[in-house]
């Protein structure tokens, strides 16, 4: 070989490796940061692996390019705290967080790294967000329901069972959502002539003697607002309804799967599926505050006929017209 075109194959060859290199560095690892405020059960496993799916359709692909670390905060304000800084100082490239209570310890833990929530109700008004076309800051996501929803609980209420003249609605007061919640059905009772009470929802033995205590007088229902408390009693309080033949209505159709009795709400598993899609927004470069909130675009209406057997009653024809799914 001629001395000339042994050298220009040499020069070719030494250019072409940092591109071989180049090529076969692995690609950069991204982290999230995910905070569930509930407990660790099968509809909020399902409702994760919602947002990984989205995510994994997207591009990233757990072990390689993407990771993910949860924390479950089991309903408790103390548990949900401390993660919020455990996962605040892991320094993730975004943070995900479920309802009010899951929002409102991240916010204190950071105001940099950005933030996406779903099922929170009432972002603007508790200062999360400057507004919801502009959020500005580090926060943006999905809202849970405007508060004008939880008239419609009551309203529901009385048109499954008319003869209700008093209401108990259980709430966790120690979040703004819980206040706000309740605030609208108080309002919307005296024009459909029922007397409303609050349950606070601190621990399983205060629901179960207030809910025990309610039913002593006849003519009563239950609504169950939501937040993250209603995770971790799901199931104490659908079997305290059935116990004393009350008629509940829910937010959201996994406690009439569970036996509740009627629902009626957002679609949650949807609200994961779209957070996933800004998460890979931010990975991708654009900024929380230029990434408006948005309300659900998917309510669906739930009616258990099983369970309304067991305590006596007939659902109106109206309703089961209305419903989207019946559990018979």
């Amino acid at each position: 070989m001629k001395r000339r075109t042994f050298i220009t194959l040499l020069g070719g060859a030494t250019a072409a490796w940092p591109l071989t290199a180049r090529a076969q560095q692995p690609e950069r690892m991204r982290r999230i940061g995910v905070l569930m405020n509930t407990t660790e059960n099968e509809d909020q496993q399902a409702s994760v692996a919602a947002f990984r799916q989205v995510l994994q359709q997207l591009g990233w692909s757990e072990g390689r390019n993407l990771r993910i670390d949860i924390r479950w905060g089991e309903g408790r304000a103390a548990e949900i705290r401390r993660h919020a800084g455990e996962l605040a100082a892991l320094a993730p490239d975004v943070l995900f967080c479920t309802g009010t209570a899951g929002l409102a310890p991240l916010l204190q833990a950071t105001r940099t790294i950005p933030i996406v929530f779903v099922e929170v109700a009432d972002p603007v008004g508790a200062g999360y967000v400057d507004s919801l076309a502009q959020p500005g800051g580090n926060v943006t996501g999905f809202l849970q329901f405007e508060y004008s929803l939880s008239g419609k609980w009551l309203e529901l209420l009385k048109e499954i069972t008319p003869r209700v003249t008093r209401v108990a609605v259980l709430r966790d007061a120690d979040i703004s959502s819980g206040i706000g919640q309740f605030a609208v059905i108080q309002a919307v009772a005296p024009t459909l002539g029922v007397d409303v009470r609050a349950i606070n929802m601190r621990d399983a033995g205060e629901i179960e003697r207030a809910i025990a205590a309610f039913a002593r007088t006849p003519n009563g229902g239950l609504i169950l607002t939501a937040s993250a408390l209603a995770g971790v009693h799901r199931d104490l309080i659908i079997a305290l309804a059935a116990r004393y033949k009350l008629p509940a209505v829910f937010f959201r159709s996994y406690y009439v799967v569970r036996g509740g009795l009627i629902s009626y709400g957002y679609d949650a598993r949807d609200q994961f599926r779209r957070a996933a899609g800004y998460v890979d927004r931010i990975l991708k470069g654009e900024k929380p505050a230029d990434l408006p909130v948005q309300a659900p675009t998917k309510y669906e209406l739930v009616v258990n006929l099983k369970t309304a057997k067991a305590i006596g009653l007939d659902v109106p024809a109206s309703v089961l017209a209305r419903a989207d799914e019946v559990i018979e």
